[in-house]
């Protein structure tokens, strides 16, 4: 027998963490089909409308706004296989003036593969622009074999004199915990690639780039209104998570984790004064989150402030509240589809894009509210 002071601790965890989110059959939206591409990861929005998006094998996109033309403005040296490729595009915080865009991708080196942070110009006339100018900014080490968990997600601070980047531990579990790793890290670096000054953990023997630890595949990454960064990173089997990134803080993998191994293995759930950082959102059975949008536009003021998340094996859209430090599930939506990306447009749209799974073939798609 269990106490009832027991009993009502588990329940009101199990409230706060556990309680699975139906999805809904009919989403409170309209889902406009806009373009096809060729497995999309990433996509971001120029100031005049026109779309950046990133393809698997390497392709970058110049889209038209209504997807009705793109061109190739760019192919970078990706490694593809597995969960590698080309992945995030994000514009510099002063592109108006510097017309520069920041990707992520994975490559190989002489001892393995791992993920790049790189940076290019957007140069040309107007209709007939490429990517110039391509260089190398950081390389997380060390390089690994294998082909999962490169992450590589991108956020600048909000006044734009850092940037953020993610390292996944590359399914190797230990590097999230060593300290001359940069797996399984977020990483707070210049917007040229070098370790940014007064990070709190190089203190401590760290690498001096490393903002945070103990994550595993972190595939979003996003400030809200108020300069909190939020990431989201898929678990083992269950425990996947949305995580308040907070700097020096441990987040327990491979640890703890309110999932469980592959192979049935047993992994401590995180607890109260475990020493780890525990997640504001966790599910089990797993969703596999892809991108995270923080909404802040105008045509859906209800969800104003929350994150937006794609579901991959869910073959969803997330829809979670953020409220301060806090947060909740909201709406679980089917969208019959690979969510890879979730993206906010100019006029307050939301914008996702499929991945397409093992064909390949994924869809950029605009929600808007119903007529």
């Amino acid at each position: 027998m269990i106490s009832r002071r027991i009993a009502t601790t588990l329940a009101a965890a199990l409230l706060t963490y556990a309680v699975p989110t139906l999805a809904q059959t009919t989403p409170p939206f309209t889902i406009t089909p806009v373009a096809d591409f060729d497995s999309p990861w990433a996509m971001t929005f120029l100031p005049d409308g026109r779309m950046l998006v990133t393809e698997k094998a390497g392709q970058l996109l110049l889209v038209a706004a209504d997807g009705a033309t793109r061109r190739t403005i760019a192919t970078l040296p990706v490694s593809a296989a597995g969960q590698g490729g080309l992945m995030d595009v994000v514009l510099a915080p002063d592109f108006a003036r510097s017309r520069r865009v920041y990707l992520s991708y994975s490559a190989a080196g002489q001892s393995g593969k791992g993920v790049v942070l790189a940076r290019g110009t957007l140069a040309g006339a107007a209709g007939a622009e490429q990517l110039t100018d391509v260089e190398t900014l950081y390389r997380a080490t060390p390089l690994v074999e294998g082909d999962g968990h490169f992450s590589g997600r991108i956020a600048f601070s909000p006044d734009g004199k850092h940037l953020f980047f993610t390292a996944g531990e590359r399914q190797k579990f230990t590097p999230a915990q060593d300290k001359q790793a940069a797996l399984g890290k977020v990483l707070r670096l210049t917007p040229d690639g070098r370790p940014a000054p007064g990070n709190p953990l190089a203190p401590q023997g760290f690498l001096p780039e490393v903002w945070s630890y103990g994550h595993r595949n972190l595939l979003g990454l996003a400030f809200d209104r108020a300069g909190r960064l939020w990431e989201q990173e898929m678990g083992p089997k269950g425990g996947d998570e949305v995580n308040l990134i907070l700097p020096g803080r441990n987040y327990g993998w491979p640890n703890a984790s309110n999932g469980t191994h592959y192979d049935g293995r047993d992994i401590p759930d995180h607890r109260a004064g475990d020493g780890y950082e525990a997640p504001k959102v966790w599910w089990n059975p797993s969703i596999s989150p892809g991108g995270l949008m923080i909404y802040s536009g105008a045509l859906f003021p209800q969800w104003r402030g929350d994150a937006f998340i794609g579901g991959l094996s869910s073959k969803s859209l997330l829809r979670v509240h953020l409220d301060g430090t806090s947060a909740r599930k909201g709406d679980q939506w089917d969208m019959g589809a690979r969510i890879r990306e979730v993206e906010q447009g100019p006029d307050g749209a939301i914008w996702v894009l499929e991945d397409g799974g093992e064909k390949g073939q994924g869809r950029l798609l605009k929600l808007t509210p119903p007529a």
